[in-house]
């Protein structure tokens, strides 16, 4: 990134800190060139202090010295963020939001303009750099835009670009997916107390299991349906608790939960036009 460009932060809240700790330990820009501001002065004077990142005086000074700007507020106050600094904002800025649930267009109403503006949905797997996140641009948002914003999301884990209607989608499956895989984790846990293991003892092999199915997947590039095959000899152990699964449900009480946190997803987004 050139050196005279400055990234600016609006929020410092963990997923801002989690794009910070991850631009920085990729090197993918210096301390002094981040700039933030949050109305939680005793959050601000943290993140100053860990990262050496420079500390701005409100959300204004952010804007005026930074560009792109990153959004990482609530979503109940965007609204009140972007009207505050509308006078500094217009299309020679990129800004990226992270506000869960709040449209492009929306933003831009607020604003009362049209301005670059790219969406972008990371989970919470970005506090370990392996967050998934997709992106998505705006009318005015250039191929350069979204190449920056892809390199700055992939700093956290890894990103997509998606069109922004798909965005309840992507909050439903990716970004409450974390919580399904760790209900996943808790009852094959229980299981293994279950059966006489320490609590301590099942988690690790859980959690080593979830790890390693998922880095076959990534290292292989092999469907999971095909890996799933290889593990299951006929009238084996894998073989029947996979048909207690599929008796029980799994598949589809997985999809169901998917659709059911993207309804929720396209509900929120309703009451903030409201």
């Amino acid at each position: 990134m050139k050196k005279k460009k400055k990234i600016g932060f609006i929020g410092t809240g963990n997923m801002a800190e989690a794009l910070i700790a991850g631009l920085l330990k990729a090197k993918f820009i210096a301390p002094e060139q981040i700039m933030a501001f949050d109305s939680d002065a005793r959050r601000l004077r943290f993140i100053q202090k860990k990262y050496g990142v420079k500390k701005a005086s409100d959300n204004n000074h952010v804007s005026s010295q930074c560009n792109p700007l990153v959004f990482c507020v609530k979503p109940q106050s965007m609204k009140e963020v972007v009207e505050e600094i509308a006078d500094s904002l217009d299309p020679s800025k990129l800004l990226i939001s992270i506000a869960a649930g709040v449209p492009l267009y929306t933003i831009e109403t607020y604003a009362r303009k049209q301005l670059r503006l790219i969406r972008a949905m990371p989970n919470i797997n970005v506090l370990v750099q392996e967050g998934a996140c997709a992106i998505a641009p705006g009318n005015l948002a250039t191929e350069a835009d979204l190449k920056l914003a892809k390199a700055i999301f992939d700093c956290v884990g890894r990103s997509i670009v998606i069109h922004e209607p798909l965005m309840d989608a992507v909050t439903g499956l990716s970004g409450s997916g974390p919580a399904y895989i760790f209900l996943i984790i808790e009852a094959l846990t229980d299981a293994g107390v279950h059966l006489g293991m320490t609590r301590p003892q099942a988690l690790t092999l859980v959690a080593q299991t979830v790890t390693g199915s998922v880095k076959l997947l990534s290292d292989t590039g092999e469907h999971p349906a095909l890996l799933r095959e290889k593990v299951t000899s006929p009238g084996g152990t894998t073989a029947a608790g996979l048909y207690k699964l599929e008796e029980g449900g799994l598949r589809k009480i997985l999809i169901d939960a998917v659709l059911a946190a993207t309804q929720r997803s396209k509900e929120l987004g309703d009451k903030l036009k409201q």
